[in-house]
């Protein structure tokens, strides 16, 4: 098959509107890209009819390579030119502050995007659980909530997905997740799902304390909490689990990525995923999709548009949808990441 022309390094943001008509260009040869123009008569590629249900934003492929077509999917990562560095050094980089913590956890950057240090937040407690707040809808978050959370020897309280999709990440420790009459053994860097008419309760069997992060989609202000641990469990999603499996990396350029949490386990709108950033700046980029960055190992730096902060392992890191970022590793061995993002089932997806 013929090899089309790549038109653009990256995707082509656009508002679409409900009931229209767009004529997607697959050759990579148009003039009004990313749509069709007739410049392909005479090749073996043809135009991809989209019709638009609904007023929403897409990204457009602008690297003709898609598996998704008309839209992007992260192919151009891969491509010659398709991902690049930025350059930290650069005379307008130098020029952006590094902005410097004060005794509260919060670090605002730009237009609600900010930096989140557990180590800093006051904990609330409840039996052998001690959590707070990480992201929250008062904090700016339209689509997600995220907690994290400690739990000493014992058994946690029951906590209510109250109609919210709930992804467990465990960043230190072991023991089980109880959901209905199920339980499910984590251990670190396991993730872990529960659908938004269960509950579920921390077993720790000790000795040492579990740490991990809560996130909710759509976003609540705090924990539910509920007296007894209901039935509730949705057998027909009966794999809740996701580990950490070096075979299913994807590349994306020098960094990769693995999914965890995805619809495979009945997660139709909350992503989690668990990637490795080498020492780089990535070129400054968006997304459509609301994302939580939690920093696991390593430093590192993160940009919006006038500012930056340093980060390191217990960070986290709010993203609002289509807020210009980039995130620099500055370790040795890299910066090691997990993202929840929501809603969408991508994180190679940018524009």
């Amino acid at each position: 098959m013929a090899t089309p022309t790549i038109a653009y390094r990256k995707g082509y943001y656009h508002e679409v509107k409900a009931g229209k008509r767009y004529l997607w260009c697959s050759c990579g040869l148009s003039k009004t890209q990313p749509f069709c123009d007739g410049a392909h008569a005479g090749t073996e590629f043809l135009p991809v009819l989209f019709k638009a249900k609904e007023d929403e934003d897409v990204i457009f492929c602008g690297c003709k390579h898609t598996g998704t077509p008309p839209f992007c999917d992260g192919a151009h990562s891969n491509l010659p030119g398709g991902y690049q560095n930025d350059d930290p050094d650069s005379p307008e980089n130098r020029a952006i502050p590094t902005l410097t913590p004060d005794a509260g956890p919060t670090l605002m950057l730009d237009n609600d995007c900010y930096v989140f240090s557990p180590t800093r937040a006051t904990m609330e407690r409840s039996g052998v659980l001690a959590w707070c707040p990480t992201i929250s809808p008062a904090q700016g978050a339209l689509h997600q909530s995220q907690f994290y959370a400690e739990v000493q020897v014992g058994s946690a309280p029951v906590i209510s997905a109250d109609d919210r999709h709930t992804v467990l990440f465990v960043v230190d420790g072991e023991g089980e997740v109880e959901i209905g009459e199920r339980r499910f053994p984590v251990t670190q860097k396991s993730g872990l799902y529960v659908r938004p008419s269960e509950a579920y309760r921390i077993h720790n069997p000790g000795p040492e304390p579990m740490r991990l992060f809560i996130s909710n989609g759509p976003g609540s202000e705090d924990l539910v909490f509920l007296d007894e641990m209901p039935p509730t469990f949705e057998a027909e999603f009966p794999d809740r689990r996701a580990d950490v499996d070096p075979s299913q990396r994807q590349a994306m350029a020098e960094r990769s990525f693995q999914i965890l949490v995805n619809r495979e386990h009945g997660s139709t709108m909350v992503t989690q995923f668990i990637g490795n950033i080498p020492v780089s700046k990535a070129e400054p980029h968006r997304h459509l999709y609301e994302e939580t960055l939690i920093f696991l190992r390593g430093e590192g730096v993160v940009w919006t548009e006038t500012r930056k902060a340093e980060v390191r392992a217990g960070d986290v890191m709010f993203l609002p949808r289509k807020q210009l970022h980039s995130v620099q590793s500055v370790s040795d061995g890299g910066l090691d990441v997990v993202g929840i993002i929501y809603p969408g089932d991508n994180p190679s997806i940018n524009y």
